[in-house]
Order: structure tokens, then sequence, then C-alpha cells
């Protein structure tokens, strides 16, 4: 026997989600189906405005508005900018409290392999940006492609007055040196500080 065609339809909507095979999708249906009303009625909002989600036209943030929250407030520092891949690392480095400049989302890195280039990034909208600015960050991931993608920013940005500057690499806190990769612990000797 056949599932009808409309919870068919949902188990094919759930499973074109990333990581999500056939079984989940399955399971996330049936959850779905038991839901309350009113979390079924939430959730169906939240879907119908899924489409009204834009990408800031300042840095390319996600945002409900031509420009997002954080290009919007004044309080910020704009003379600091922090480079990341997507929107994803936004949101991670907020969390933080710890970072109050402005970003540039990339939308991506640079990826041979991958067939993605620079001009497929977002990096001649942050070449418009930098008037008045003195430091920009570089925070892609500490992987192949993020170093490529960070050393193409900072040769573009080259004999302009302005700081480029990475994220720190090192152990993690929390982390056991015995189990800690070669290149972390190596650059754990070449970014230590002192107390």
């Amino acid at each position: 026997m056949e599932y009808p065609e409309s919870f068919k339809s949902l188990i094919e909507a759930f499973a074109r989600l990333p990581g999500v095979g056939y079984k989940s999708a399955e399971r996330m249906a049936y959850s779905y189906l038991d839901l309350l009303p009113e979390y079924k009625e939430k959730f169906e909002h939240a879907l119908s405005n899924v489409n009204k989600i834009k990408h800031c036209h300042t840095c390319f943030n996600l945002s409900d508005s031509e420009e997002c929250e954080i290009c919007k407030d004044k309080n910020r520092d704009a003379s600091t900018i922090c480079v990341v891949s997507n929107p994803k690392d936004v949101f991670a480095i907020e969390k933080t409290n710890t970072f109050s400049g402005k970003y540039h989302v990339l939308n991506g890195v640079i990826s041979l392999k991958k067939g993605k280039l620079p001009q497929d990034l977002n990096i001649d909208s942050l070449l418009t940006r930098l008037d008045g600015v003195k430091e920009v960050i570089v925070a892609t991931n500490p992987n192949l492609d993020g170093e490529t993608t960070g050393l193409f920013i900072a040769k573009l940005l080259e004999g302009k007055d302005i700081k480029v500057t990475r994220l720190a690499y090192g152990l993690p806190m929390g982390g056991n040196i015995e189990y800690s990769d070669n290149i972390t612990l190596a650059k754990s000797f070449e970014n230590r500080k002192s107390f």
C-alpha cells in the first residue's frame, strides 16, 4: 500500500533538505501530522513567509528588508568589516557578543574543485565598501578553500591603508593536546600570546 499523494509530497519535500534521508523525512512528515493545530499553523506560517527573506543589499546577510539590522545599526563600528563565507557565520559570531563591527558575506569561498571562482563571490562589492575602513577581518573556515579565499582578499587589499587580519587558529577550549592534529598544534604555537 502506498501513501496518499499529499503525504508522499510532504515526505519528498523534507527529503530535499540536506542531510535528510527518506526515513528521516518520513519521521518528520509523521511528526508534522502529530503537531497540535496551533503549532501546525505557526509552522505553515513560517514556511509561507520564507519568500520574504532577502539578502541585505550592503553586506549580503539574511534580512527581511533591503538592509539588515546590523547594517542599519549606527552604533556598530563601521571601520571594521568581518568577512565571512555565509550568513550562518554571521549568526555564529553574533552569538559570542564579542564583535561590534560590520560584516560582509561572500556567499561561499574560492574552490577550484567546486568551480567557484572569485567572480562568483561578493568580493567586488566588498571593495566598494572600504571608505573609512581601518581593518578587514577574514573569518573564513580554516581549510584550503577558506585559506585561498583569505589570501586572495589580503592580496587585493595590499597597498591600501587597511589592516587585514585573520581569526586565530589553535587548540579549542576544553581540547586535549594529545588528540590535536599537527597543523592545529603548529598553529597554536604560532598564535601563542602572553598571559
